[in-house]
């Protein structure tokens, strides 16, 4: 028995050796990616996201290059020179006066149908250019089949929630849309002063703030053991994973009972302003992009937005479909900003354009 146990031992330390020795030679550190940094120009009509790397190719602004920088600096951005030396790649969001990316909106052109995205970052695009944002997508897709028919317009602002949202819906409303698409995503749900008292999580499954760095890898401190790090790194990714799931699926449970009733009197009040302006609402449910290629963690609440709007009337169009069964990395932007990118962005814009048809349809008919 002492031989087995002495040779038992023998082999879990070379075995551990190993793993630390080839955790080594890879290079492993446990933190190393760098979030991306935002410059706002003072009157807050123009920003850039800026990123460390363009590992997708996506991101046309090189603020590496002189001419660049001056552009934007010239347009009211400042401190480039330093974003540019560890965040060089960027994406451009310029607002119109109400702090929505697109265009100032004027008076309805007589026979278009105007619809108003709301939502909050995922709407707004949010690592993506202003072109590939659904709401773009959506109106290119639409006038495709009826040319100069329709107007979509970006009314998604990022870290919008309820009650900003209904705020937002209420200034909205005097541009006289037919119809309001709420871009939904399960973090929007008004929160209880209790329930966000009690909020400790680390992850939104929406950016890895565990892993959001500001240095380069190469000037962090390497730990002592890449494998002790290795996996205390997995172990926290685990707890704040268990965490964050029970901190979405209590949003819509009794931890957030007050919060969440809220919310459904903001959905019906929207959905009944927009009938008696005889246009209509739809709420387009995003999932979290986690989860899409087995069992979806969040169905249950899901399901609870479902039942509330099958209950009040409201159109509804759970954009799971359009998404799952897809890896979950090719639809992130980076793989700190799980924020979807221009590919998840045009599935979804494709998924709703067909029943933003059929709803014009049935307004026009009534």
């Amino acid at each position: 028995m002492g031989s087995g146990l002495l040779l038992s031992a023998s082999a879990l330390l070379l075995a551990g050796l190993a793993a630390e020795a080839s955790l080594r030679a890879a290079g492993y550190v446990p933190v190393r990616e760098r979030g991306p940094r935002r410059v706002l120009s003072p009157d807050r009509r123009l920003a850039l996201d800026c990123y460390a790397d363009n590992r997708a190719g996506k991101l046309a602004i090189d603020l590496r290059a002189p001419a660049t920088r001056a552009h934007f600096e010239t347009a009211g951005l400042s401190g480039l020179d330093v974003v540019a030396a560890s965040h060089p790649f960027a994406v451009e969001y310029r607002y119109n006066s109400l702090g929505f990316r697109d265009a100032d909106v004027g008076p309805k052109p007589p026979g278009v149908l105007r619809v108003l995205v709301l939502g909050d970052s995922f709407t707004e695009g949010q690592g993506v250019r202003e072109s590939d944002a659904y709401p773009r997508v959506l109106e290119a897709l639409l006038n495709a089949v009826q040319p100069g028919h329709w107007e979509v317009r970006n009314c998604g602002r990022r870290g919008a929630d309820f009650p900003r949202l209904y705020e937002h819906f209420e200034a909205l409303i005097r541009l006289a849309p037919d119809l309001v698409v709420y871009g939904m995503l399960l973090n929007d749900a008004d929160q209880s002063p209790e329930f966000r008292a009690r909020q400790r999580y680390l992850d939104d499954w929406i950016l890895d703030r565990r892993h959001l760095e500001h240095v380069d890898a190469a000037t962090a401190a390497a730990p002592h053991s890449r494998l002790l790090a290795f996996v205390a790194d997995r172990l926290e990714t685990l707890r704040v994973g268990r965490e964050t799931t029970r901190w979405y699926l209590d949003m819509y449970g009794e931890p957030n009972r007050k919060g969440w009733e809220r919310t459904q009197r903001y959905l019906r009040i929207m959905n009944r302003t927009m009938q008696r302006r005889g246009g209509a609402l739809l709420v387009a449910q995003w999932p979290l992009l986690v989860g899409l290629g087995g069992s979806y963690p969040f169905e249950a609440p899901t399901a609870a937005v479902a039942r509330v709007c099958d209950e009040a009337g409201i159109a509804r169009l759970d954009l799971l479909s359009a998404l799952r069964g897809r890896p979950e990395a090719s639809l992130w932007v980076s793989p700190t900003d799980r924020h979807p990118n221009e590919v998840a962005h045009r599935l979804v814009a494709e998924a709703l354009a067909p029943v933003v048809r059929g709803l014009a349809l049935k307004i026009r008919r009534e």
